[in-house]
């Protein structure tokens, strides 16, 4: 796949991980409709090698936001489809093929936000701030933030930063759940890159589970959410492979869980 603002490669041993990096640095990684679209295109024609995916952005900023000189005047019925569209694309993000890293540094603003809050694993360096900046602009998120962000920080947080521009510095954003991970500032990709890998070695299924199936799980109602479980892991544990990773668990072949360092 080629696109003019994205650079993609396959890295390890077997091509396992797809790196995906944003490359309008001289516009801060700013997005518009062709770079969404690229996206879900890439995430829909994903090589079937892939296991686990990296996205980071090119420069010093992770994603800056809307590209607000691309803004078209919509009528209603224009600016629904439009949000329509963004919304499919970062869904093909959030529930497509392979789990996704998010590598996070200087903005994640806006858009940048909406885009990271659609991947699974978030690791942000020390130069990474976090803005929700629509508020003061007379818009409001339409690429699934209003969604994503509130399940990440919850709504009052959200409101909050709509309401008065508050921006989260790095270490405050982790503590209030933007990122999973948080690294000294120029590691953010490097970290990313070695939770891909580690990834990519699970079971494909059981990633599966976790990217479709666990979020929505947890919106279920109680007695649903366990049904549903269930089902899942029947069909997990099913699997040649998982029947192979417990055999070798159980004989001894496999590493046992030990502290973090």
């Amino acid at each position: 796949m080629t696109h003019p603002d994205i650079h993609f490669e396959l890295r390890g041993d077997h091509q396992e991980v797809a790196v995906i990096r944003l490359t309008r640095s001289a516009k801060r990684n700013a997005l518009n409709d062709g770079l969404i679209l690229a996206l879900r295109d890439l995430f829909e024609t994903m090589p079937a090698s892939v296991r686990a995916a990296v996205i980071d952005g090119e420069g010093p900023h992770f994603c800056a936001g809307l590209d607000l000189s691309e803004l078209k005047e919509r009528d209603a019925g224009q600016g629904l489809h439009h949000s329509r569209m963004w919304h499919a694309a970062l869904e093909r993000v959030q529930y497509g093929p392979v789990p996704v890293i998010a590598a996070l540094h200087g903005a994640v603003v806006g858009g940048g936000l909406e885009l990271a809050s659609a991947c699974h694993i978030r690791v942000a360096d020390e130069s990474t701030f976090y803005a929700l900046p629509e508020g003061s602009r007379g818009i409001f998120v339409g690429g699934g933030g209003a969604v994503r962000i509130p399940k990440l920080i919850g709504a009052a947080r959200m409101t909050d930063m709509m309401l008065t521009g508050r921006v989260y510095n790095a270490q405050d954003g982790e503590k209030a759940g933007f990122a999973q991970y948080l690294v000294p500032e120029g590691q953010a990709f490097d970290k990313a890159f070695e939770l891909a890998v580690r990834v990519a070695q699970n079971a494909p299924l059981t990633n599966y589970a976790l990217m479709h199936a666990l979020p929505r799980i947890a919106e279920q109602p109680a007695d649903q959410g366990f049904f549903t479980e269930a089902m899942m892991a029947a069909i997990a544990q099913s699997a040649p492979e998982a029947k192979q990773r417990l055999a070798d668990f159980l004989e001894g072949r496999a590493a046992k869980v030990k502290p973090s360092p």
